[in-house]
């Protein structure tokens, strides 16, 4: 029987400025080796909250959601799509997490006799949530992406934990890759190199040595840059890999194949990981194809409060992304804040001109809210493609009880807790949640088995599967009492919870497209295989384009 080698593990950190795509880049070096040995992803993010969970997302960004339930930062959606894993919740360890462990274990007496300190404690947990998941997991690869850059101080502890990480695997054991910025200015039209220098100096008094460096740049780095780079920080020239920037993030695997990454990784590290790119090529050359010379461009509007920051909606974007290779189609996306819509009424039939399709994403809170209405109304009665998630799904259902039931003053009782009075909550807590307090971790989250009704259009779009399973994230249902009338008036609920009366999926058989979903069918779509609705949705805007 063949001998089980033991984890090899990837260390990657960035420097010189955050929001590089060291998610990007684990992700990328995933999809390299994912195909021949078993991975997994570890997020250290040095933030104090538990989990992403109750950020506001244009401040952090999306919050992904696992099949477990787990909420977690963004990148886990790019390790999901690029390496074909199923990511959870424990992968992600935020110095939040570390604490709250460190306390439990002092109140229970672990520590008993000990002054409790971050060091050897605090990087200990952490060395500790690295082993157990090896043992529990037993992964061939495990990458350990470490947020932010190296001079961040709510790192300092993740680093002097993988400092005392790779004495403790086996320097055979370990490879660390070091993500940083290569500019270059206007007017001198040079790659420099001094950025990566001082951030690889900071990240050796933290004691790491980079075995890999990746440079970011708008363009592949020259020999001779590559030259000095390795000079100043002690590796091979061969060793320095382009990071260039591209406008399709799928080619990047492709780029660091080229570069030489993998061959690299299988030489440091004593592996077998030859990559088979043959298929991930084609769809890449086929995106690229359908982008430079589409048979027809469509524009999506995105409709929601969080567009100042538009990583807010990462995995929406990326949806649509997966529906441009598989459909001949360039899709453009156009931007609206909702927030704005509601002191301008007029505004929605000027933001919706020459837009082929509407999409209204999740959310929470009020603000907003009135605007999206107005633009689910003027998409349902101008027939133009719509697709509601989890929000945009109860906001449809409060509209065409408004406009179509003639329910006045129907609304979600969400509103409710910023004042507003409402007569009829067409949309209503879960049962479960009404008694909830702590607001972290509490929502109706991950995977759920969603049972489609026969002889709809879901039914159809899901390829006559009887049940899908899908991941959720809210506290809101479409409240029963008002089911039968909305019925009554045309609105088909195609898909409910399994033995549960929780309504998931609505449908307007009238309609070009006009659906609306509870949960969050852009958190499983991917290259090969993009997300059922988006795909329909764009199918159905390529519908008003005339060739």
């Amino acid at each position: 029987m063949k001998r089980k080698l033991p984890t090899k593990y990837i260390v990657v950190t960035g420097g010189v400025l955050s929001g590089l795509g060291k998610g990007i880049a684990v992700a990328s070096i995933g999809n390299l080796l994912s195909d021949k040995l078993k991975l997994i992803a570890v997020k250290c993010d040095g933030y104090l909250n538990t989990d992403p969970g109750t950020m506001n997302p244009i401040e952090h960004g999306e919050v992904f959601v696992l099949n477990d339930g787990g909420e977690v930062d963004m990148d886990f959606g790019h390790y999901e799509r690029f390496m074909g894993i199923e990511a959870k919740f424990n992968w992600n360890i935020t110095m939040g997490k570390v604490f709250k462990n460190i306390l439990e274990k002092e109140r229970r007496g672990d520590y008993l006799g000990k002054t409790v300190q971050f060091i050897p404690h605090v990087t200990q947990v952490i060395k500790d949530s690295f082993l157990e998941l090896a043992k529990t997991e037993k992964p061939d690869i495990m990458f350990i992406e470490v947020g932010g850059t190296v001079g961040d101080l709510e790192n300092q502890f993740f680093l002097e934990a993988l400092r005392q990480f790779k004495r403790d695997v086996g320097e055979e054991n370990i490879v660390n890759i070091h993500l940083t910025y290569i500019p270059i200015p206007s007017g001198v039209m040079e790659q420099k190199s001094k950025p990566t220098q001082m951030s690889v100096r900071l990240l050796n008094e933290k004691g790491i040595e980079p075995d890999i460096i990746i440079g970011r740049s708008r363009e592949f780095l020259t020999d001779a840059i590559k030259a000095k780079i390795a000079s100043y920080c002690n590796i091979l020239p061969e060793a320095v890999i382009s990071g260039v920037d591209v406008d399709c993030v799928y080619e990047i695997p492709l780029i660091y194949e080229k570069e030489g990454l993998t061959e690299l990784l299988n030489t440091k590290l004593n592996i077998y990981a030859p990559p088979n790119l043959r298929s991930w090529n084609q769809w890449v050359d086929t995106l690229k194809s359908n982008r430079i010379s589409p048979k027809r461009k469509v524009i999506i509007a995105i409709c929601g409060k969080y567009t100042a920051l538009e990583d807010s909606y990462a995995s929406i974007v990326e949806a649509l992304v997966h529906c441009e290779a598989h459909l001949d189609v360039k899709v453009e996306i156009k931007w609206i804040e909702t927030s704005y819509l509601e002191d301008n009424v007029d505004y929605v039939e000027q933001a919706l001109e020459n837009v082929q399709g509407v999409i209204v994403p999740g959310g929470f809170g009020h603000r907003g809210t009135e605007g999206k209405i107005r633009i689910i109304q003027y998409a349902r009665e101008k027939n133009i493609p719509y697709l509601g998630i989890c929000l945009g799904m109860q906001l449809a259902v409060v509209e065409y009880a408004r406009n179509k039931c003639s329910i006045t003053g129907a609304h979600s009782s969400e509103v409710e807790d910023s004042g507003v009075s409402v007569e009829h909550p067409v949309i209503t807590i879960l049962e479960n949640q009404a008694g909830v307090k702590d607001k972290g971790g509490t929502m109706r989250l991950g995977g759920h088995d969603v049972e489609i009704k026969k002889d709809t259009r879901a039914f159809k779009i899901y390829g006559n599967k009887k049940s899908i399973r899908e991941r959720f994230r809210h506290r809101y249902e479409v409240n029963p009492d008002y089911v039968g009338k909305l019925e009554e008036e045309g609105m088909v609920f195609s898909g409910k919870a399994p033995e549960e009366n929780i309504m998931q999926l609505i449908e307007l058989p009238d309609h070009i497209f006009f659906f609306g979903c509870q949960f969050h069918p852009e958190l499983k779509s991917n290259l090969r295989k993009p997300a059922p609705l988006f795909y329909e949705l764009i199918n159905s805007a390529m519908q008003l384009i005339k060739e």
